[in-house]
């Protein structure tokens, strides 16, 4: 059999929203910025996607943009900042993921300055951290809402609490949390305030790839320009289709979520993650993780192991038709393992290090093979 253990990098496609897309594309391909009855349909259902989607994540329809995915939800924020007559100092947490950190790093080349907010052995942000890295120009802050190796979860509405006593009497700091490993795995209030954004990809969960929401809960000036789509941050003509299945893949997504453990497998990662700890040679990261800790999301586990380097480990479990993987999947041909570097992991521990990671398609047949071709791996001589 084979078995699929890498959903962070991409959840496997759910039929009803490929089906939707296709009918969509098929139905209703016009223009949904021209005049004419068909672009008025086209318009009509590119409008229920954004109604649609934003009544599953509890926020209004004029707050969503839709964009091209995670990775340019977290970009338009940040380069709205490149409108400001001069550069200011940004803060982002040394565990997010590439989308943040390296479009921090160019902003940085054009003046920016760029400080990075600890983390904790376990990969956690605090608020007091958060507080401590800012400066007297502090204009944006980032911190994700559940780490994409790892699994960590941090705790963004503390932080934006934090951030608003903070700039009492000045001025706003904008908070950007991207929300791509969160939304529809873990409760997470987009709407509290303080979070003025955040970001998610409809292929992490079940949607089609290319496709993705940014939130704002006020307006932005947008860097690039166009004919003016999306309240003129993302212009471009819109990919109806892809927005609809989007907003189905998210609706079912956060139904199963809200359903509880049996419906959207949190019960059996957790029961997989306390099996994985008792293979020989396997161990978590960061060790003092438990079977159920509430700090971590179930569904993204990392592990070390004493024998192999990851890459290895990885190439093992694939010829038995076993998908994991070493970490981002954005950062797959990269050594360095930053994340775990801001942890403290040690040297060997990152370079022998996997990720684990689950969905509600998961099944307990995928990890018994999983357990199982483990332990035949860690004990071969």
């Amino acid at each position: 059999m084979t078995a699929y253990f890498d959903w962070a990098a991409t959840a496997p496609p759910d039929p009803e929203a490929l089906n939707l897309q296709r009918k969509v594309s098929e139905d209703t391909w016009q223009n949904p910025s021209s005049a004419h009855q068909w672009g008025r349909s086209a318009r009509a259902e590119l409008d229920r996607a954004r109604s649609r989607s934003a009544g599953a994540l509890g926020v209004s329809p004029e707050s969503l943009i839709f964009t091209s995915g995670g990775t340019e939800a977290d970009h338009i924020p940040m380069l709205s900042l490149l409108l400001r007559p001069a550069p200011h100092s940004i803060a982002v947490s040394a565990v997010e993921h590439p989308a943040v950190t390296e479009q921090a790093k160019v902003l940085s080349r054009l003046g920016w300055k760029v400080a990075s907010i600890p983390v904790d052995s376990s990969g956690r942000v605090s608020a007091e951290g958060v507080l401590s890295s800012l400066s007297e120009d502090t204009v944006f802050v980032a911190v994700m809402a559940v780490n994409n190796e790892t699994g960590a979860i941090q705790p963004v509405e503390e932080i934006a609490s934090a951030l608003i006593r903070h700039s009492r009497g000045k001025r706003k700091i904008h908070f950007h949390v991207d929300a791509v490993q969160g939304i529809g795995k873990i409760p997470l209030n987009l709407s509290a305030e303080g979070i003025d954004s955040a970001s998610l990809s409809a292929h992490k969960l079940g949607g089609p790839r290319g496709i993705g929401l940014l939130y704002l809960n006020r307006p932005l000036e947008g860097v690039l320009r166009g004919g003016g789509q999306e309240s003129g941050l993302r212009p471009g003509t819109e990919n109806v289709a892809a927005a609809a299945a989007c907003a189905l893949a998210l609706e079912r997504t956060v139904e199963r979520m809200n359903a509880g453990d049996e419906a959207d497998g949190r019960g059996l990662s957790r029961g997989l993650f306390a099996n994985l700890c008792a293979v020989r040679g396997i161990a978590p990261i960061p060790r003092d993780r438990k079977e159920g800790d509430c700090r971590f999301s179930p569904f993204i586990m990392q592990f070390t192991n004493d024998r192999f380097p990851g890459e290895v480990l990885v190439r093992a479990l694939s010829d038995r038709g076993i998908a994991v993987s070493t970490g981002s999947a954005c950062s797959s041909k990269k050594k360095n393992r930053p994340v775990l570097e801001a942890m403290k992991i040690s040297s060997r521990e990152s370079q022998n290090a996997f990720r684990v990671s689950t969905g509600y398609g998961t099944t307990r047949d995928e990890t018994e093979a999983l357990v199982a071709a483990l332990s035949e791996i860690m004990g071969a001589t």
